[in-house]
């Protein structure tokens, strides 16, 4: 098989960029915003940063559109963020990260600490 046909049969790289792409659709679908709006902003984003990775660019443009509908504040966004962050750091290597994870206290702690 060669690496075209390897990259048509798996378009997502890494689970949540199909999952970004199913939410980008979903929240079409419910009406949040139209598609034409969203390709817009994706269109948008890929202009202003074309270096970032494509689906990076999807997570931007899906942030950018919920806030803009009043979906999530710009608060709200970056307070997500941080719990996802503090539940990676609470997440033992291999593990599935869970965002309830986030206000676990007991995960690895790392020192650098010079010596």
């Amino acid at each position: 098989m060669s690496v075209a046909e390897r990259k048509a049969e798996r378009p997502f790289s890494a689970p949540w960029e199909a999952q970004v792409f199913a939410l980008a659709v979903k929240l079409s679908e419910a009406g949040v915003f139209t598609w034409s709006e969203w390709t817009k902003t994706l269109g948008a984003e890929l202009s202003a940063q074309p270096q970032r990775p494509y689906y990076e660019s999807w997570l931007a443009a899906l942030e950018r559109i919920a806030e803009g509908h009043g979906t999530m504040t710009g608060a709200e966004r970056l307070a997500r963020i941080e719990a996802w962050d503090r539940a990676a750091r609470a997440t033992p290597h291999g593990q599935p990260i869970l965002l309830e994870n986030a206000e676990n206290r007991s995960g690895p702690s790392f020192d650098f600490s010079p010596v």
